[in-house]
């Protein structure tokens, strides 16, 4: 029996045109569930990254330090209730590229599957929104009321990769799309792989390690495609 060909998507970065950890984070702000001395902890790593000083996968590891250190002790309605908020209000900035590709895995009846470092309670939502088939977040945990503060990662590359290498498909003939060093064993394993809006770390990965990747650039209403990097 012929095995399942699947498209792999990370979200943030690559589906979604930013971080859903850090629109909940803000959202957590505004509805108080966080304090509004976050944004002045977050406020030097944003201005670094924003004047090019800092990698944003530094910036967005930094956020997610923040993140876990504040959701410790917090409601679950309370969490899920902003969750919600950011879901309905965010869910439609999406890149039209990838937007556009689940789309036409959909038609080929490929397996549509989310592998992203957001968190679980997130993803779940946006996986539900888009029509993934399955969804892999990062776990934060919690005792059903409350969020301990513990947070099992899928933010980093080896992560997602023990994640495929248990998925039943066949990856020699599957998709896979990310921007970051995190999703880099997602496009190594597939045998098409695409770098969306890559940064220069993993750039000078797949180069380093000969991938054989398309390079997808979209920016305003544009995409610009490169057929490898190798």
């Amino acid at each position: 029996m012929n095995q399942e060909i699947a498209a792999i998507f990370d979200i943030d970065g690559t589906i979604f045109r930013d971080s859903l950890l850090l629109h909940h984070m803000e959202k957590c702000i505004a509805y108080d569930v966080f304090p509004i001395s976050v944004e002045m902890e977050l406020k030097p790593h944003k201005n670094a990254w924003q004047n090019r000083e800092l990698d944003y996968d530094d910036y967005l590891y930094t956020a997610s330090k923040l993140y876990t250190k504040y959701i410790s002790n917090k409601e679950i309605l309370d969490v899920e209730f902003v969750a919600k908020k950011v879901i309905e209000k965010e869910s439609k900035k999406l890149y039209r590229f990838t937007r556009d590709r689940i789309k036409w895995h959909k038609k080929q009846g490929h397996k549509i599957i989310f592998i992203s470092g957001s968190p679980d309670f997130l993803v779940e939502k946006m996986a539900e929104k888009l029509g993934a088939d399955l969804w892999f977040a990062s776990q934060y945990l919690n005792d059903g009321t409350k969020y301990s503060g513990e947070v099992v990662p899928m933010w980093d590359s080896e992560s997602k990769k023990k994640i495929l290498e248990g998925l039943p498909f066949d990856l020699e003939n599957s998709y896979s799309y990310g921007d970051t060093t995190g999703d880099f064993t997602m496009l190594q394993m597939t045998g098409h792989p695409t770098a969306i809006n890559p940064n220069q770390k993993l750039l000078d990965k797949l180069r380093k390690e000969r991938v054989d990747c398309n390079v997808v650039v979209e920016r305003k209403d544009v995409i610009y495609s490169i057929t490898d990097i190798s």
